[in-house]
């Protein structure tokens, strides 16, 4: 690759442009394409490792590999797709790295369905949330938790489809497995999600406007000393 260069990029410059500019050693044109690819990549990278700080290393493992092969790129499938094929093996490598005697996740091919299993990991009790939080952290939080629940091969799979809006074609190419996979997968994903959710909600509606503890110790003695200062119907 030739010595680093600097040019002018325009916003709307396309993906083969980006790469030839890259192959080219021009740093402004990589800067910018990472800007644009990041949160779809690094969300990709998140939902295998499932951990902020691993998800950063690894996609900048990734943009480097990309960016020493970039001249391999040859257009035939889109540059974001090329991208995120990249992020999920370095992803996947990572992961096997971190853990030798885990499981290994795989993205492709069939997997067991355990529906009893899966449904009990998403159902543990969140933990409990600061007082104050805001209510949109609240749910924020509470969603990236289940999301992180999913099965491995369903969590990466609702990312791009849900959180990235990918069509069922383009995940089908990004991770090599049939469409028919995707959607599947993706339909078992927001079920669960949904009945995770659900029981979230339900044991909320339990605890609302709680009633116990001070609260009703309070209003009983406020009652009983107001009938003791109260003066006694002696008719």
């Amino acid at each position: 690759m030739q010595q680093p260069v600097r040019t002018t990029i325009d916003k709307d410059v396309t993906d083969a442009e980006l790469a030839r500019r890259i192959a080219g050693g021009d740093q402004q044109a990589f800067e910018f394409l990472m800007r644009r690819y990041n949160r779809v990549l690094y969300r990709t990278a998140r939902s295998v490792l499932k951990d902020d700080a691993e998800a950063e290393d690894v996609l900048q493992d990734a943009y480097l590999l990309a960016y020493r092969r970039i001249d391999q790129f040859r257009g035939d499938a889109r540059l974001s797709t090329w991208l995120t094929r990249i992020v999920v093996n370095e992803a996947i490598a990572r992961s096997r790295k971190r853990n030798r005697r885990a499981q290994v996740i795989s993205l492709g091919g069939d997997i067991e369905w355990d529906s009893e299993a899966a449904e009990a990991s998403m159902s543990e009790s969140t933990p409990e949330q600061p007082e104050r939080a805001a209510l949109r952290g609240e749910a924020r939080r509470l969603l990236e938790k289940k999301i992180d629940e999913l099965p491995d091969a369903f969590r990466t799979v609702f990312m791009l489809r849900a959180l990235e809006e990918m069509s069922v074609e383009e995940t089908a190419s990004c991770l090599g497995i049939p469409e028919a996979t995707v959607r599947t997968r993706f339909f078992r994903a927001r079920s669960l999600l949904r009945e995770s959710l659900s029981r979230e909600i339900d044991f909320a509606f339990e605890e609302a406007f709680s009633f116990d503890g001070a609260r009703c110790d309070r209003i009983v003695h406020g009652v009983l000393a107001r009938l003791a200062d109260a003066p006694r119907d002696d008719a």
